[in-house]
């Protein structure tokens, strides 16, 4: 894998993808896979939404990469600062568009700055960031975690959420594929390579980009985090979702 045209070309793709992102969240249109699909996935997405809300993610809290705002508006009811950063200035207008209409706007700044070029100017005592870590190839995670530690205030934590491996939806799916899939996909729609770390998607208008997506076994990341310094918890929902918690040893 060519790390840094796979970065760059992720880069393009989730800001061409802004319009449509949604629809992959709430399982509309070209990504509605039916019922059974919909409904598990709302109800894992509530599980992780509570493991969120357990966690309390209080005090100044950072967001890396909040896209759209899907969880932007979790975290603001609950912070006392809210700062949020994505490289798309795309996403993060439709972010702020969604948190000032439900009337969540008050202390939130927004940083259009790439995560992979952030220097953290402040300390935080939370930092979240949901769909993120399976983009992170892995030349840069060492360099991306150190980041994060720089960034955290003493006593700060860590609260993550992910896509689980592909191969947990296979009861649904009936074979292990990419959840970002969309519906009517064959051998030439969208495809992910386990081994490689990359994933190529399709737009609606049939625009193919070739991203970064590795994804992670509980036990896996929890020791990859050890060897790092951190202390992590790490989980999976049946099928969809990978979540975590750390904090520096």
């Amino acid at each position: 894998m060519d790390d840094a045209q796979t970065v760059e070309d992720q880069k393009l793709y989730y800001r061409e993808r802004t319009p449509e992102y949604d629809s992959w969240w709430h399982r509309e249109g070209r990504y509605d896979k039916g019922p059974e699909f919909g409904s598990a996935w709302r109800r894992e997405a509530d599980l992780v939404s509570s493991a969120l809300a357990d966690f309390g993610p209080t005090g100044r809290v950072l967001e890396l990469a909040g896209g759209t705002g899907n969880w932007t508006r979790e975290l603001a009811g609950r912070a006392d600062t809210l700062t949020v950063i994505d490289q798309s200035e795309e996403s993060l207008e439709l972010n702020r568009r969604k948190i000032e209409a439900a009337g969540l706007a008050q202390n939130i700044t927004y940083l259009p700055t790439d995560v992979f070029g952030y220097e953290p100017s402040a300390q935080f005592d939370v930092v979240f960031f949901s769909f993120w870590q399976s983009h992170v190839p892995d030349s840069r995670f060492e360099q991306f975690w150190a980041m994060v530690k720089r960034a955290l205030a003493p006593g700060g934590r860590v609260f993550l959420l992910d896509n689980a491996h592909p191969t947990l939806g296979e009861n649904i799916h009936r074979a292990p594929i990419d959840v970002h899939t969309r519906a009517d996909a064959t051998e030439q729609g969208d495809q992910i390579d386990l081994l490689d770390g990359t994933a190529r998607r399709t737009l609606a208008d049939g625009r193919e980009f070739r991203i970064v997506k590795r994804y992670w076994r509980p036990e896996d990341y929890v020791a990859r985090m050890a060897d790092l310094g951190w202390q992590a918890e790490a989980h999976e929902t049946e099928h969809f979702f990978f979540w975590a918690t750390l904090q520096p040893v």
